[in-house]
Protein backbone atom coordinates (compact mmCIF):
# COMPACT_ATOMS: atom_id res chain seq x y z
CA UNK A 1 0.00 0.00 0.00
CA UNK A 2 1.34 3.40 -1.04
CA UNK A 3 1.34 6.57 1.50
CA UNK A 4 -1.08 8.04 -0.95
CA UNK A 5 -3.68 5.67 -0.58
CA UNK A 6 -3.68 5.18 2.92
CA UNK A 7 -5.52 8.73 3.78
CA UNK A 8 -6.32 7.92 7.56
CA UNK A 9 -3.26 6.66 9.27
CA UNK A 10 -3.17 7.16 13.20
CA UNK A 11 -0.13 9.59 13.04
CA UNK A 12 -2.44 12.47 12.01
CA UNK A 13 -4.86 12.14 15.32
CA UNK A 14 -1.60 12.32 17.27
CA UNK A 15 -0.62 9.05 17.79
CA UNK A 16 1.64 8.43 21.32
CA UNK A 17 4.48 6.50 20.43
CA UNK A 18 4.20 4.56 23.41
CA UNK A 19 0.69 3.39 22.44
CA UNK A 20 1.60 2.10 18.80
CA UNK A 21 1.45 -1.38 18.28
CA UNK A 22 3.02 -2.71 15.02
CA UNK A 23 1.60 -5.54 13.41
CA UNK A 24 4.63 -8.22 15.14
CA UNK A 25 8.18 -6.49 16.06
CA UNK A 26 10.42 -7.73 13.40
CA UNK A 27 11.16 -5.49 10.91
CA UNK A 28 12.05 -6.08 7.67
CA UNK A 29 16.00 -7.33 7.08
CA UNK A 30 17.23 -5.70 3.68
CA UNK A 31 18.23 -8.05 0.72
CA UNK A 32 21.44 -9.11 0.34
CA UNK A 33 22.59 -7.08 -2.79
CA UNK A 34 25.91 -6.09 -4.42
CA UNK A 35 27.08 -2.41 -3.58
CA UNK A 36 27.09 -1.99 -7.70
CA UNK A 37 23.05 -3.12 -7.93
CA UNK A 38 22.16 -0.67 -4.89
CA UNK A 39 23.67 2.41 -6.48
CA UNK A 40 21.95 1.43 -9.43
CA UNK A 41 18.52 1.16 -7.91
CA UNK A 42 18.92 4.32 -6.56
CA UNK A 43 19.38 6.44 -9.40
CA UNK A 44 16.30 8.70 -9.91
CA UNK A 45 14.77 7.88 -6.47
CA UNK A 46 14.13 10.81 -3.71
CA UNK A 47 15.17 10.21 -0.20
CA UNK A 48 13.16 12.21 2.56
CA UNK A 49 15.57 12.83 5.57
CA UNK A 50 13.50 13.54 8.83
CA UNK A 51 15.45 15.32 11.68
CA UNK A 52 15.54 17.49 14.42
CA UNK A 53 14.99 21.09 12.55
CA UNK A 54 16.56 23.33 15.23
CA UNK A 55 20.18 22.80 14.56
CA UNK A 56 20.37 25.59 12.53
CA UNK A 57 24.17 24.56 10.90
CA UNK A 58 22.89 20.40 10.69
CA UNK A 59 19.91 22.11 8.40
CA UNK A 60 22.69 24.05 6.25
CA UNK A 61 24.62 20.93 5.91
CA UNK A 62 22.29 19.11 4.81
CA UNK A 63 21.06 21.19 2.27
CA UNK A 64 24.31 22.57 1.30
CA UNK A 65 26.57 19.72 1.66
CA UNK A 66 25.23 16.36 1.44
CA UNK A 67 22.07 17.47 -1.14
CA UNK A 68 24.58 18.15 -3.62
CA UNK A 69 26.73 15.05 -3.06
CA UNK A 70 23.70 13.12 -3.38
CA UNK A 71 22.50 14.34 -6.28
CA UNK A 72 25.82 13.80 -7.74
CA UNK A 73 25.15 9.33 -7.17
CA UNK A 74 21.55 10.35 -9.34
CA UNK A 75 19.78 10.80 -5.45
CA UNK A 76 17.50 13.69 -4.57
CA UNK A 77 17.73 14.58 -0.84
CA UNK A 78 14.42 15.96 1.20
CA UNK A 79 15.55 17.21 4.23
CA UNK A 80 12.03 17.23 6.69
CA UNK A 81 11.81 19.24 9.86
CA UNK A 82 10.52 18.25 12.57
CA UNK A 83 10.25 19.49 15.97
CA UNK A 84 11.05 16.08 17.77
CA UNK A 85 12.24 12.45 16.41
CA UNK A 86 9.47 11.31 18.18
CA UNK A 87 7.21 12.80 15.44
CA UNK A 88 8.79 10.94 12.80
CA UNK A 89 8.75 7.39 14.97
CA UNK A 90 5.33 7.99 15.17
CA UNK A 91 4.91 8.48 11.54
CA UNK A 92 6.70 5.68 10.70
CA UNK A 93 4.61 3.29 13.42
CA UNK A 94 1.37 4.66 12.50
CA UNK A 95 2.52 3.64 8.27
CA UNK A 96 3.28 0.39 9.45
CA UNK A 97 0.10 -0.68 11.10
CA UNK A 98 -1.58 0.93 7.96
CA UNK A 99 0.28 -0.99 5.96
CA UNK A 100 2.78 1.38 4.27
CA UNK A 101 5.55 0.14 2.15
CA UNK A 102 6.18 3.84 0.21
CA UNK A 103 6.16 5.56 3.22
CA UNK A 104 6.54 9.54 3.72
CA UNK A 105 9.89 8.95 5.52
CA UNK A 106 13.38 6.92 3.91
CA UNK A 107 15.86 8.06 6.76
CA UNK A 108 15.93 9.34 10.02
CA UNK A 109 18.74 11.00 12.27
CA UNK A 110 17.70 9.51 15.58
CA UNK A 111 19.52 8.12 18.49
CA UNK A 112 18.16 6.48 22.05
CA UNK A 113 14.73 6.12 22.97
CA UNK A 114 13.63 6.84 19.65
CA UNK A 115 15.84 3.90 18.31
CA UNK A 116 14.94 1.25 20.84
CA UNK A 117 11.41 1.82 21.17
CA UNK A 118 11.14 2.09 17.57
CA UNK A 119 13.09 -1.39 16.95
CA UNK A 120 11.23 -2.96 19.45
CA UNK A 121 8.20 -2.13 17.46
CA UNK A 122 9.54 -3.01 14.04
CA UNK A 123 9.85 0.42 13.02
CA UNK A 124 13.65 -0.33 11.28
CA UNK A 125 14.82 -2.14 8.53
CA UNK A 126 17.52 -3.97 9.82
CA UNK A 127 20.69 -6.16 8.28
CA UNK A 128 22.08 -3.34 5.85
CA UNK A 129 24.76 -1.18 7.45
CA UNK A 130 27.49 -3.92 7.36
CA UNK A 131 27.33 -3.68 3.42
CA UNK A 132 27.86 0.36 3.24
CA UNK A 133 31.59 0.14 2.19
CA UNK A 134 32.38 3.32 4.21
CA UNK A 135 31.73 1.37 7.07
CA UNK A 136 34.63 -0.26 6.68
CA UNK A 137 36.53 2.78 7.97
CA UNK A 138 35.12 2.67 11.41
CA UNK A 139 35.90 0.84 14.16
CA UNK A 140 34.50 -2.48 13.97
CA UNK A 141 34.55 -2.66 18.21
CA UNK A 142 33.57 1.21 19.26
CA UNK A 143 31.34 0.72 21.87
CA UNK A 144 30.01 3.82 20.89
CA UNK A 145 28.53 2.83 17.32
CA UNK A 146 27.22 -0.71 18.15
CA UNK A 147 24.86 -0.09 21.63
CA UNK A 148 22.72 2.78 21.20
CA UNK A 149 21.64 3.96 25.06
CA UNK A 150 21.60 0.21 26.28
CA UNK A 151 19.85 -0.86 22.89
CA UNK A 152 22.11 -3.39 20.20
CA UNK A 153 22.53 -1.20 17.40
CA UNK A 154 22.78 -4.96 14.85
CA UNK A 155 23.09 -2.97 11.80
CA UNK A 156 20.10 -1.27 12.16
CA UNK A 157 21.17 2.19 11.95
CA UNK A 158 24.20 3.80 10.34
CA UNK A 159 26.86 5.80 12.30
CA UNK A 160 27.03 9.46 11.49
CA UNK A 161 28.69 11.48 14.04
CA UNK A 162 29.81 11.38 18.05
CA UNK A 163 28.89 13.39 20.88
CA UNK A 164 29.56 14.43 24.04
CA UNK A 165 27.73 16.11 26.98
CA UNK A 166 29.48 19.02 27.99
CA UNK A 167 29.23 21.87 30.17
CA UNK A 168 30.30 25.34 28.92
CA UNK A 169 31.10 28.33 31.04
CA UNK A 170 31.95 31.93 30.94
CA UNK A 171 35.70 31.92 31.41
CA UNK A 172 35.72 35.85 32.42
CA UNK A 173 33.33 34.91 34.99
CA UNK A 174 34.31 32.33 36.93
CA UNK A 175 38.09 32.57 36.75
CA UNK A 176 38.21 29.20 38.89
CA UNK A 177 35.88 26.59 37.60
CA UNK A 178 35.11 23.46 39.07
CA UNK A 179 36.35 20.43 38.52
CA UNK A 180 33.34 17.86 39.31
CA UNK A 181 30.03 17.69 38.82
CA UNK A 182 29.39 17.92 42.25
CA UNK A 183 31.41 20.93 42.32
CA UNK A 184 29.18 22.01 39.42
CA UNK A 185 26.05 22.51 41.57
CA UNK A 186 27.97 24.03 44.26
CA UNK A 187 29.08 26.82 42.08
CA UNK A 188 25.48 27.39 41.15
CA UNK A 189 24.37 27.37 45.12
CA UNK A 190 27.04 30.07 45.87
CA UNK A 191 26.55 31.80 42.90
CA UNK A 192 22.71 32.63 43.03
CA UNK A 193 20.64 33.31 39.47
CA UNK A 194 24.17 32.26 37.88
CA UNK A 195 23.40 28.75 36.66
CA UNK A 196 20.12 26.91 35.18
CA UNK A 197 19.43 23.53 33.09
CA UNK A 198 16.58 22.83 30.58
CA UNK A 199 13.52 21.45 31.93
CA UNK A 200 13.04 17.51 31.16
CA UNK A 201 11.92 16.15 28.44
CA UNK A 202 14.59 18.72 26.37
CA UNK A 203 17.29 16.07 25.60
CA UNK A 204 19.90 18.49 26.96
CA UNK A 205 18.06 18.51 30.40
CA UNK A 206 17.59 14.99 30.31
CA UNK A 207 21.25 13.95 29.78
CA UNK A 208 21.60 16.57 32.66
CA UNK A 209 19.86 14.56 35.15
CA UNK A 210 21.22 11.91 34.61
CA UNK A 211 24.55 13.08 35.08
CA UNK A 212 23.04 14.39 38.58
CA UNK A 213 21.45 10.80 38.99
CA UNK A 214 25.68 9.39 38.75
CA UNK A 215 27.06 12.42 40.46
CA UNK A 216 24.48 11.79 43.45
CA UNK A 217 24.89 7.96 43.41
CA UNK A 218 28.55 8.03 44.19
CA UNK A 219 29.79 7.62 40.42
CA UNK A 220 28.92 5.35 37.04
CA UNK A 221 30.01 2.27 39.10
CA UNK A 222 26.56 2.75 41.26
CA UNK A 223 23.93 3.31 38.60
CA UNK A 224 22.81 0.11 36.83
CA UNK A 225 23.35 0.85 32.91
CA UNK A 226 19.90 -1.39 32.98
CA UNK A 227 17.05 0.25 34.11
CA UNK A 228 15.37 -1.93 37.03
CA UNK A 229 12.27 -0.30 39.68
CA UNK A 230 14.12 -1.11 42.49
CA UNK A 231 17.25 1.18 41.99
CA UNK A 232 15.57 3.93 40.52
CA UNK A 233 13.20 3.91 43.71
CA UNK A 234 16.76 3.70 45.79
CA UNK A 235 18.99 6.40 43.62
CA UNK A 236 16.44 8.62 42.87
CA UNK A 237 15.27 10.06 45.90
CA UNK A 238 18.89 11.78 46.53
CA UNK A 239 18.86 13.16 43.43
CA UNK A 240 15.70 15.06 43.68
CA UNK A 241 16.50 16.37 46.99
CA UNK A 242 19.45 17.60 45.60
CA UNK A 243 17.97 19.58 42.82
CA UNK A 244 15.17 20.96 45.19
CA UNK A 245 17.79 22.33 47.88
CA UNK A 246 19.36 23.73 44.25
CA UNK A 247 16.30 25.49 42.72
CA UNK A 248 15.90 28.35 44.75
CA UNK A 249 19.54 29.36 43.69
CA UNK A 250 18.66 28.97 39.90
CA UNK A 251 18.20 31.53 37.62
CA UNK A 252 14.72 33.23 38.37
CA UNK A 253 15.07 31.36 41.83
CA UNK A 254 13.63 28.44 39.79
CA UNK A 255 10.68 29.61 39.40
CA UNK A 256 10.51 29.00 35.75
CA UNK A 257 12.92 26.47 33.56
CA UNK A 258 14.59 27.26 29.93
CA UNK A 259 11.91 25.11 27.71
CA UNK A 260 14.78 24.21 25.77
CA UNK A 261 18.69 24.05 25.03
CA UNK A 262 18.13 26.62 22.49
CA UNK A 263 16.40 28.84 25.53
CA UNK A 264 19.27 28.02 27.99
CA UNK A 265 22.11 28.69 25.10
CA UNK A 266 20.61 32.13 24.81
CA UNK A 267 19.96 32.98 28.29
CA UNK A 268 23.97 32.15 28.26
CA UNK A 269 24.85 34.45 24.81
CA UNK A 270 23.01 37.19 26.72
CA UNK A 271 24.93 37.00 29.60
CA UNK A 272 21.91 36.06 31.81
CA UNK A 273 23.75 33.20 33.25
CA UNK A 274 27.16 31.92 33.25
CA UNK A 275 27.18 28.42 32.07
CA UNK A 276 25.36 26.47 29.52
CA UNK A 277 25.76 23.02 28.51
CA UNK A 278 25.42 21.44 25.17
CA UNK A 279 25.62 17.44 22.92
CA UNK A 280 27.52 19.26 20.13
CA UNK A 281 30.73 21.30 21.85
CA UNK A 282 32.63 21.04 18.59
CA UNK A 283 30.16 23.69 17.21
CA UNK A 284 31.08 26.26 20.16
CA UNK A 285 33.74 27.60 18.47
CA UNK A 286 31.87 29.61 15.33
CA UNK A 287 29.38 30.66 17.96
CA UNK A 288 33.02 32.43 19.57
CA UNK A 289 33.88 33.57 16.14
CA UNK A 290 30.42 35.13 15.48
CA UNK A 291 30.18 37.12 18.37
CA UNK A 292 26.88 34.81 19.68
CA UNK A 293 28.93 33.43 22.77
CA UNK A 294 31.30 35.48 24.76
CA UNK A 295 34.84 35.30 23.66
CA UNK A 296 36.02 33.78 26.80
CA UNK A 297 33.33 30.71 26.50
CA UNK A 298 35.30 27.34 27.17
CA UNK A 299 34.63 23.99 27.92
CA UNK A 300 34.38 22.45 31.15
CA UNK A 301 36.62 19.69 31.76
CA UNK A 302 35.54 17.55 34.91
CA UNK A 303 37.38 14.75 36.40
CA UNK A 304 34.81 11.96 35.92
CA UNK A 305 33.93 12.33 32.61
CA UNK A 306 30.79 12.69 31.13
CA UNK A 307 28.50 11.09 28.74
CA UNK A 308 29.43 10.43 25.01
CA UNK A 309 27.52 8.29 22.40
CA UNK A 310 26.87 8.99 18.97
CA UNK A 311 24.03 9.88 16.43
CA UNK A 312 22.98 7.75 13.46
CA UNK A 313 20.59 7.65 10.52
CA UNK A 314 18.05 4.80 10.19
CA UNK A 315 15.47 3.63 7.53
CA UNK A 316 12.08 3.04 8.06
CA UNK A 317 10.52 -0.50 7.34
CA UNK A 318 8.11 1.22 5.75
CA UNK A 319 10.07 3.02 2.71
CA UNK A 320 9.98 2.32 -0.41
CA UNK A 321 13.54 4.37 -1.02
CA UNK A 322 15.52 1.57 0.91
CA UNK A 323 18.50 2.07 -1.54
CA UNK A 324 18.67 5.86 -1.94
CA UNK A 325 18.63 5.52 1.43
CA UNK A 326 21.75 3.42 1.61
CA UNK A 327 23.45 5.22 -0.99
CA UNK A 328 22.74 8.78 1.46
CA UNK A 329 23.86 6.89 4.56
CA UNK A 330 27.03 5.54 2.94
CA UNK A 331 27.77 8.86 1.77
CA UNK A 332 27.30 10.52 5.15
CA UNK A 333 30.15 8.18 6.45
CA UNK A 334 32.77 9.18 3.53
CA UNK A 335 36.06 10.74 4.10
CA UNK A 336 35.12 13.90 2.27
CA UNK A 337 31.63 14.07 4.06
CA UNK A 338 32.77 13.40 7.71
CA UNK A 339 35.19 16.18 7.19
CA UNK A 340 32.71 18.58 6.36
CA UNK A 341 30.62 18.28 9.38
CA UNK A 342 34.55 18.23 11.22
CA UNK A 343 34.83 21.76 10.51
CA UNK A 344 33.72 23.91 12.95
CA UNK A 345 32.34 26.36 10.25
CA UNK A 346 30.27 23.76 8.43
CA UNK A 347 28.87 21.72 11.85
CA UNK A 348 31.17 21.26 13.96
CA UNK A 349 30.87 17.27 15.06
CA UNK A 350 32.94 14.63 15.82
CA UNK A 351 33.83 11.95 13.35
CA UNK A 352 32.46 8.55 13.93
CA UNK A 353 35.32 7.35 11.47
CA UNK A 354 38.78 5.27 12.57
CA UNK A 355 41.84 8.01 11.31
CA UNK A 356 44.08 4.68 11.91
CA UNK A 357 41.37 2.87 8.88
CA UNK A 358 41.69 5.89 6.39
CA UNK A 359 44.15 7.35 3.94
CA UNK A 360 46.91 9.32 5.21
CA UNK A 361 46.17 12.50 3.16
CA UNK A 362 42.49 11.89 4.76
CA UNK A 363 44.00 11.76 8.18
CA UNK A 364 46.14 14.61 7.54
CA UNK A 365 43.36 16.69 7.28
CA UNK A 366 41.51 15.66 10.00
CA UNK A 367 44.31 16.89 11.94
CA UNK A 368 45.00 19.54 10.69
CA UNK A 369 41.07 20.93 11.42
CA UNK A 370 41.95 23.87 13.06
CA UNK A 371 42.60 23.70 16.74
CA UNK A 372 40.72 26.03 19.56
CA UNK A 373 41.15 27.69 22.43
CA UNK A 374 37.49 27.49 23.05
CA UNK A 375 37.08 23.41 22.61
CA UNK A 376 40.30 20.63 23.61
CA UNK A 377 40.38 17.74 21.32
CA UNK A 378 38.02 15.26 21.00
CA UNK A 379 40.70 12.80 22.84
CA UNK A 380 41.09 14.80 26.03
CA UNK A 381 37.17 15.83 25.92
CA UNK A 382 36.68 12.25 26.35
CA UNK A 383 38.82 11.50 28.72
CA UNK A 384 36.70 9.14 31.37
CA UNK A 385 33.57 9.27 28.89
CA UNK A 386 31.20 7.17 30.20
CA UNK A 387 28.25 5.83 28.01
CA UNK A 388 24.83 6.29 27.99
CA UNK A 389 22.78 4.87 31.10
CA UNK A 390 20.26 2.70 28.69
CA UNK A 391 16.89 4.39 27.16
CA UNK A 392 14.75 2.80 29.84
CA UNK A 393 15.84 5.31 32.58
CA UNK A 394 15.47 8.49 30.49
CA UNK A 395 11.33 8.71 30.88
CA UNK A 396 11.05 7.62 34.84
CA UNK A 397 14.14 10.15 35.55
CA UNK A 398 11.79 13.24 33.70
CA UNK A 399 8.55 12.06 35.21
CA UNK A 400 10.04 11.63 38.59
CA UNK A 401 11.94 15.09 37.99
CA UNK A 402 8.50 16.97 37.15
CA UNK A 403 6.52 15.28 40.01
CA UNK A 404 9.03 15.99 42.59
CA UNK A 405 10.77 19.24 41.22
CA UNK A 406 9.09 21.39 39.22
CA UNK A 407 5.29 19.99 40.84
CA UNK A 408 6.68 21.24 44.24
CA UNK A 409 7.47 24.60 43.49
Amino acid sequence: MSVRSAVAIAASAGLLLTACAAPDSRGPVAEALPWSEIEEQAKGQTVSLWMYGGDEQGNAYVDDVLTPAAAEEGVTLRRVPVEDTTDAVNRILSERQAGVTDGEVDLVWVNGANFGTGKQAGAWLCGWTQNLPNMDLTDPEDPLLLDDFGTPVDNCEAPWFKAQFTLVYNADAIPNPPTTFEGVLDWARDNPGRFTYPAPPDFTGSVFLREALLSTAGGVDEVPATFDQESYDELAPALFERLNELEPSLWREGATYPQSSSELNDLYAGGQVDMTMTYGPATLPQLVADGTYPPQTRVLTLDEGTVGNASFLAIPSTSGQSAAAQVVANLALSPQQQLATSTTDVWGQFTVLDLDRVPADVRARFEDLTPSDVVPSYEKLSANAHPELSADWVTPLDEGWRRNVLAGQ
